[in-house]
């Protein structure tokens, strides 16, 4: 039996009204958690701006990570490009992301090449240290549990805030970038970037040591990630950050794990006692960037575009594993 067109009317009206109902009584989902700038961190000597991410309902006692943008990004990009605050999200912790300025880089590069900013108590190496502190008062954070990572430039300062505040931070992942000191090494930022210094495993340990005189340890632990066909930052700069903390943690540089992740060469320099050290994923045919692998599988995270990118293999995940975050 068939209906009129008119006889349908009422039902689709009662229908809509349902809907309509349906969707007026339902409660607003909570606010989700935001990026939000923090002001008032400390004396700030770098003259960085400090934004946060912090999941809803964190409890007290969560590890902290801080993220470090590369040359070009901001805070807000690398947050949402490189996947840390879904991590975040799905495993509980917060996030850090300090921001440069043009007023201290015209190309908002971290200054990772210049004395001022990467010494102990100075420049934007403090600032950061500020960053971290407040982090911890804010949320009760594991000051035990603190690490840090970065892209380029980010990477770069990351290996600049192990050397020079080694006590803050567990563990560093540094992605496409540099040996701490490599400038003073080599006489210019360039010549590190698409050269690299010449220095023995020695000289290089020396000049971490040299950051923090009379420290005994423990040193931060290291994961190197690194394209084959990178052309701004060469990879002989991750044989020399190899070289550089496997000499820090009293470790020779014969791999005790040699495998693949994702396809990719996967290495892991163990200690003296036995714990992994150096970690390191060389990216066959990446060029200069944040390895990402976009989607919604458990190994999943980050969006591709420019130095994001997609080579189904996302850092982030991987260091948040190395990490022990989830």
């Amino acid at each position: 039996m068939t209906q009129t067109r008119a006889a349908l009317r009422p039902t689709v009206l009662t229908a809509l009204l349902a809907a309509l109902l349906s969707v007026l009584l339902t409660p607003a989902p909570a606010s989700a958690a935001s990026l939000q700038e923090v002001t008032g961190f400390g004396s700030n000597p770098g003259a960085l701006k400090m934004y946060r991410y912090v999941p809803d309902g964190l409890p007290a006692g969560r590890p902290v990570v801080v993220a470090l943008h590369g040359c070009t990004q901001n805070a807000a990009g690398y947050a949402s490009g490189t996947g840390w605050t879904t991590l975040a999200d799905r495993w509980g912790f917060s996030v850090v992301l300090p921001q440069q300025q043009s007023g201290n880089n015209l190309s908002q590069c971290f200054n990772w090449f210049e004395s001022a900013d990467i010494g102990r108590g100075r420049g934007e190496a403090a600032s950061v240290a500020q960053m971290v502190d407040r982090q911890l008062a804010d949320v009760s954070g594991d000051p035990s549990r603190v690490y840090v990572t970065g892209l380029s430039a980010g990477g770069g300062m990351t290996a600049v805030m192990m050397a020079a505040y080694p006590e803050k931070f567990a563990a560093g992942g540094v992605v496409a970038g540099l040996p701490y000191g490599c400038a003073q090494a080599a006489g210019t930022a360039y010549v590190c970037m698409f050269v690299v210094a010449t220095q023995t495993p020695a000289q290089w340990g020396d000049r971490v040591r040299a950051a923090r005189p009379g420290y005994t340890g423990p040193w931060p632990a290291l994961t190197v990630f690194q394209g084959t066909a990178d052309y701004t930052v060469r990879p002989a700069n991750m044989t020399a950050l190899v070289d550089q903390w496997t000499n820090v943690h009293g470790a020779d540089r014969t791999a005790d794990v040699a495998d693949t992740v994702a396809g990719y060469p996967h290495r892991v320099y163990r200690g003296p006692a036995g714990n992994a050290v150096v970690e390191t994923y060389s990216l066959t045919g990446m060029g200069h960037g944040q390895p990402v692998d976009p989607g919604s599988g458990d190994a999943q995270c980050g969006a591709a575009g420019a130095y994001f990118l997609d080579v189904n293999l996302c850092a982030a995940y991987r260091l948040g594993k190395a990490w022990q975050l989830g």
